[in-house]
C-alpha cells in the first residue's frame, strides 16, 4: 500500500518520543514493501527551537521506500502561527494539496497537525484516513492537560489557561471547526485505553481504536562492549529517569527524596527548558546524577543497570513509552499512580505504583533490598513486552484496522447502488 504520514515533527527536526514513533513506523512499512511518502514542517521546528541553536541539523539517510518531505515557508515562523490560529494549512496548503495529489494513496496517517495543518487539514486527500492521539490537542489547547502549569485538568479553564502558557487564544475552538473536520477521519488511534476514556469523556463522538505504542528489535540488544565508556554512571546502584526534562514529567518530586542519605543514587537521562530548575534543586547533592542526551545503545545499557525505572509524570500522559523500554531489557518499573501508567503496569505485572513521596520511598527500597523482586517484575515485564509492545504486534493491528475499513467502505460503496 501507499501511505502519507502528516506530522509537525519529523526527526532530527522534532523534540518528543512522537516524531520518532512516526519515523519507527514510517521504516517498518517500508521494510515490508509499503511506500511511506511524510509531510512536516521545518518552521514549526525552527520557532519552537532552543534560543542559541546553531543551523538545521542534518537528516539521517531513509531507507528505500520512505520519502520525506521538509516543509518550508518563505514567511518562516509566520507560516505555523498562521496554522495555529487559523485551524487551517494557510501558507501550506498549496504544497501539501500538491504532495497529496502526487500519488494515489491507500492510507492518509494524521499525527501531531497542531502546526502543519490544524483541523482543515483533516479534510486533505483521499483514501482511509487515520489520527494517533499522541498528545491530547484535541481536547487541550495545550496539548498536555496540565492547568495553569500547575497540576493536571479536571476542570476546563481554556482562556485562562492559555493565557498563563503565553499562547494566542485559538478562537476557531469555539467554532463547530473541529467536530466537523473530525467527521473526515476514519478512524482514531488511542495509544492506551485512558486516553480512549478521557477523550469520549470530554464529548468527542467518534471512533477510537487503543493500539499501543511499540518498539523495534534493537528495544531488546545490549549495547556493545564499551558503549558506556565515558558514560558517568555512580558506582553505587541507582534508579533512573528518562525523558525531557520539563515540569509535566515530575521529576521535580523526586530530587528531594534523594537529598536525604541512602544507599542508592538517582541517574537522570535526557534534556530540555525545565533542566536548569532541576540541576539547581539537586545542587550539592551527590546522590543525583544528570547524564544529558544519550545514544540509544547508550540508553539501552543504562536501563539494563538501573534498580528501576521511576515514572514520576504529575499530568495525564497518553502512554509510557519509556516503560516498555525498560521492559525491554527486563527492568521493572515504579510509576506513580495517575494516567495510563497504572494501567501498563496493572496489565504488565513489570512494576509498583505509589501515590505520594512515601509510597515511592516504599517502593524504592523493596526493590533496592529484594534482587529477588526485582528480577520477577523486570522478568514480567519483558513477557508482556514481548506479547503487548513489539513492532510486530503493532502492525498486526494496524494492519488489521486498515483491512476492516477498506472491506466497510467497499461495502458501503456497493450497498450505494
Amino acid at each position: 500500500m501507499r501511505f502519507c504520514m502528516i506530522t509537525t515533527f519529523y526527526p532530527p527536526f522534532s523534540f518528543g518520543g512522537d516524531a520518532i514513533f512516526v519515523r519507527a513506523l514510517s521504516r517498518a512499512l517500508a521494510e515490508r514493501g509499503h511506500a511511506v511518502d511524510v509531510i512536516h514542517c521545518i518552521d514549526s521546528y525552527r520557532a519552537l527551537a532552543p534560543p542559541g541553536r546553531a543551523a538545521d541539523p542534518a537528516p539521517d539517510p531513509e531507507p528505500d521506500g520512505v520519502t520525506v518531505h521538509g516543509l518550508r515557508s518563505p514567511f518562516g515562523i509566520l507560516s505555523p502561527l498562521a496554522t495555529q490560529q487559523s485551524g487551517q494549512p494557510a501558507l501550506k496548503s498549496g504544497e501539501i494539496r500538491r504532495i497529496l495529489a502526487s500519488a494515489s494513496f491507500d492510507v492518509i496517517h494524521f499525527h501531531n497537525i497542531s502546526l502543519v495543518g490544524g483541523p482543515m487539514i483533516l479534510r486533505y486527500g483521499n483514501g482511509i484516513k487515520l489520527y494517533t492521539m499522541h498528545e491530547h490537542w484535541l481536547i487541550c489547547p495545550t496539548h498536555v492537560l496540565f492547568k495553569f502549569k500547575r497540576e493536571a485538568c479536571l476542570e476546563r479553564s481554556c482562556l485562562r489557561c492559555q493565557l498563563v502558557y503565553r499562547r494566542p487564544p485559538q478562537l476557531w475552538r469555539y467554532t463547530s471547526m473541529l467536530n466537523a473536520a473530525l467527521r473526515h477521519v476514519d478512524s482514531f488511534i488511542s495509544p492506551s485505553e485512558f486516553t480512549l476514556r478521557r477523550h469520549h469523556a470530554e464529548g468527542l463522538d467518534i471512533p477510537i481504536v487503543p493500539i499501543p505504542y511499540c518498539l523495534g528489535h534493537e528495544a531488546e540488544e545490549l549495547p556493545p562492549p564499551g558503549s558506556l565508556d565515558g558514560v558517568p554512571l555512580p558506582s553505587r546502584p541507582f534508579f533512573l529517569f528518562v525523558g525531557r526534562l520539563e515540569k509535566i514529567k515530575g521529576l521535580q518530586t523526586v530530587i528531594p527524596l534523594f537529598r536525604e542519605k541512602g544507599d542508592a543514587d538517582l541517574v537522570v537521562a535526557g534534556d530540555g527548558d525545565y533542566a536548569s530548575e532541576l540541576k539547581q534543586l539537586a545542587a550539592g547533592h551527590e546522590r543525583v546524577h544528570f547524564l544529558g542526551r544519550l545514544t540509544p545503545a547508550q540508553l539501552r545499557g543504562v536501563y539494563a543497570r538501573a534498580i528501576a525505572l521511576l515514572v514520576p509524570s504529575i499530568t495525564f500522559e497518553t502512554f509510557g513509552q519509556v516503560i516498555i523500554e525498560a521492559y525491554a531489557v527486563r527492568t521493572p518499573v515504579i510509576v506513580r499512580d495517575l494516567g495510563p501508567m497504572p494501567e501498563i503496569v496493572a496489565e504488565s505485572g513489570g512494576g509498583l505504583v505509589f501515590r505520594d513521596d512515601a509510597g515511592l520511598r516504599e517502593a524504592m527500597e523493596r526493590l533496592r533490598t529484594d534482587p529477588a523482586l526485582r528480577d520477577a517484575l523486570g522478568e514480567a515485564g519483558y513477557r508482556a513486552y514481548r506479547s503487548r509492545w513489539t513492532e510486530e504486534v503493532h502492525l498486526e493491528r494496524y494492519l488489521g484496522l486498515i483491512r476492516d475499513l477498506q472491506v466497510k467502505k467497499r461495502t458501503a460503496s456497493e450497498d450505494s447502488f
